[in-house]
């Protein structure tokens, strides 16, 4: 019997303990890019519930527990915690189902959907107060960038940077993070996009935020109009995002007065995520041996490339993803 197997022998027993006599069946109900996993307890009365699995060597639930009575807090739907095993790593929750806004999205729905998903954001962040998150201050900003050139660049498409493109992308990096750390600080979710908000009611269920920061107010519009898993044309993008401007103000967030410049650090902010992005899919295959993200690199890809097309400070960065997708010929330059 391997760790998987005796884990879930656990989960059965442990369930069995909190409903005796009562009959179920455990199917797998999905699993994430760490190393906690879901299990779908099915009831021959018809109830389901959802059994987190996060072993405590490689997990720790209690953030999770944490930001869930935050957001609990605050008025969204999120799962609600029915019984805790923390030192076994496992949490039984209520079932908010198996259908996300991705399996769900279509254009003829996605107005209605995205416009629920901003009136829940909205409430999250109006519930934010410093000191209850951890900070995404620069250090945590930095390190996430520096995935790019550590896994994208030197692993996923070997490429070599020379020292003047190194010093290069640093000091695009430090542009980056002084447009990011600008921003006003709220609640922010990390992954809030489609495959993190369920179909649900009430609309929709929130999944999946365990590592939730303190931090720029523009970064969950980045995770759901920027979506790596869905495209969605720029033009219905950006009247999501002005309808979220005019609520946000409206409800008193310490968004900018001026939608241009809060659109430029929606664009920023997106540049850091995707950044990002590329260096975590790179690494889940390389370090991880998940291939599963590698078919959504490109569109992340052509996400950041249109922010660095617009914005002449981010020159470097373009003229490094123009090496990287041996692009420097029809750009008609060399390093």
């Amino acid at each position: 019997m391997n760790a998987q197997q005796q884990r879930q022998q656990q989960i059965q027993e442990w369930l069995g303990q909190l409903a005796p006599g009562r009959r179920f069946s455990l199917a797998p109900a999905s699993a994430d890019a760490s190393f906690r996993r879901y299990l779908r307890a099915s009831y021959d009365n018809g109830d389901t519930r959802v059994i987190m699995d996060a072993p405590p060597s490689h997990e720790d639930v209690r953030p999770w527990l944490h930001v869930q009575n935050l957001f609990h807090g605050a008025g969204v739907h999120v799962p609600e915690v029915i019984a805790t095993d923390l030192e076994r790593g496992f949490l039984l929750l209520s079932d908010l189902g198996s259908t996300t806004y991705l399996a769900a999205l279509t254009a003829a729905n996605a107005d209605g959907h995205y416009r629920v998903a901003i009136d829940a954001l909205v409430r999250i962040q109006l519930a934010s107060r410093p000191d209850e998150l951890p900070p995404y201050d620069r250090a945590l900003l930095k390190r996430e960038l520096d995935l790019f050139p550590d896994w994208y660049l030197a692993r996923h498409v070997k490429l070599e940077l020379s020292e003047s493109q190194s010093s290069q992308l640093a000091g695009v990096f430090e542009k980056i993070l002084s447009v990011n750390l600008a921003e006003p600080a709220v609640y922010v979710h990390r992954d809030y996009h489609s495959r993190n908000l369920m179909v649900t009611e009430p609309n929709p269920g929130i999944v999946d935020f365990q590592d939730a920061v303190y931090g720029p107010i523009s970064y969950d519009l980045v995770s759901l109009f920027k979506d790596a898993y869905i495209e969605w044309p720029e033009e219905r993008t950006l009247d999501w995002l002005i309808g979220y401007w005019q609520q946000a103000r409206k409800a008193g967030l310490p968004v900018r007065a001026d939608f241009g410049d809060f659109h430029r650090d929606y664009e920023w902010m997106g540049v850091q995520r995707h950044v990002k992005v590329l260096g975590i899919f790179a690494r889940l295959y390389h370090r991880d041996g998940k291939d599963g993200y590698l078919k959504d690199m490109p569109l992340v890809a052509r996400y950041l490339r249109a922010a660095c097309e617009r914005y002449k400070d981010l020159t470097p960065l373009l003229r490094i993803l123009d090496l990287a997708e041996n692009r420097q010929a029809q750009a008609g330059y060399t390093f």
